[in-house]
């Protein structure tokens, strides 16, 4: 096969391996940051291959004028910003990566739930204020909990490997059969939300993830518990979660993700106007924000882009 008549457009910057490693295979690469999606449509059909983050939707219209498109290589781990049903009706190829960025999502969540459990933000806030608080920032431990993780594919998997160290029960709940392991018991959604002291989210945004965690859901859990979101802001109502925390249904909150990011997760709000339960959290003392940076680690950087390299060679069947 001739791989240079493949031609990639790569539509974000990326670690530069990704160019790189596909550029020594022998294929062509081209890449455009900034045109609009109007301008990349319009040379589209000369490409068999794109290579993206987010920087806008892949949907019908955009795949009706790829017409020589073979794969869409998401660098990330959600394909929610792609018509997949569609693309996949045109036999192109949909690659993405969570494999690369799972033990740091894994890793993010952990460090929320601790630092939630130890005030550890809070505490640091006040000591920089000249504050010497001890009573007020006693924490909790890990141990004797049960964390439950909704959510058991690659995150959900990599963030029961983190508590291994920890005298913990791990539940999961999935969609899917037969996913547990020896790190988590797969359980009930109903029998997590009786046990789970903690509840970290790893699942994608989905028409049946969309809004999950709603005053419904929240009302559902026999204990308070802390909630950990480093999957999408949109699977949680976030009015819903202020609630929870006022009432003490809800002990804390570690969110790297919010439901007013833009579907780019480049930029926070869709307005100019603050929604009244953002103002919450940014003054709630319980809560951690970090803003989408759960799998934005310099390691899973890399690992984001060869893990993509080895997709794209399986395709083409290179050894």
């Amino acid at each position: 096969m001739n791989l240079a008549a493949i031609k990639i457009l790569h539509l974000d910057s990326n670690h530069p391996l990704l160019w790189e490693q596909l550029q020594e295979l022998g294929f062509t690469n081209h890449q455009d940051f900034t045109s609009s999606k109007a301008q990349v449509e319009a040379k589209i059909q000369d490409y068999h291959g794109i290579v993206i983050r987010s920087r806008f939707t892949i949907d019908a219209a955009f795949l009706d004028k790829a017409v020589n498109l073979q794969f869409i290589a998401r660098v990330g781990a959600g394909l929610e910003s792609i018509d997949c049903e569609y693309a996949i009706s045109k036999n192109i190829q949909l690659l993405a990566a969570p494999e690369g960025n799972r033990n740091a999502v894994g890793e993010q969540a952990l460090g929320m739930l601790l630092s939630l459990f130890n005030r550890l933000n809070q505490a640091d806030q006040e000591v920089r204020l000249g504050l010497w608080n001890r009573e007020s920032n006693r924490g909790n431990e890990l141990d004797g909990k049960t964390v439950g993780i909704i959510g058991y594919g690659n995150m959900g998997k990599a963030f029961a490997k983190k508590l291994r160290g920890f005298d913990t029960t791990v539940l999961c709940y999935d969609i899917l059969e037969n996913v547990g392991n020896n790190d988590a018991q797969q359980v009930s959604l109903a029998e997590l939300q009786s046990k789970a002291d903690v509840v970290s989210l790893h699942i994608p945004w989905t028409p049946q993830t969309d809004q999950l965690v709603n005053a419904a859901f929240i009302a559902q859990f026999s204990k308070s518990f802390w909630l950990i979101n480093t999957s999408r802001g949109k699977n949680v109502v976030t009015a819903d979660l202020v609630a929870g925390l006022q009432s003490g249904k809800i002990l804390g909150a570690g969110l790297d993700v919010l439901e007013y990011e833009k579907l780019s997760f480049e930029t926070l709000f869709n307005d100019a106007a603050t929604p009244e339960a953002f103002t919450y959290l940014l003054q709630a003392k319980n809560v951690l924000l970090t803003p989408h940076i759960a799998g934005w680690t310099f390691e899973s950087h890399e690992k984001l882009a060869q893990v993509l390299v080895s997709k794209i060679k399986t395709i083409y069947n290179i050894l």
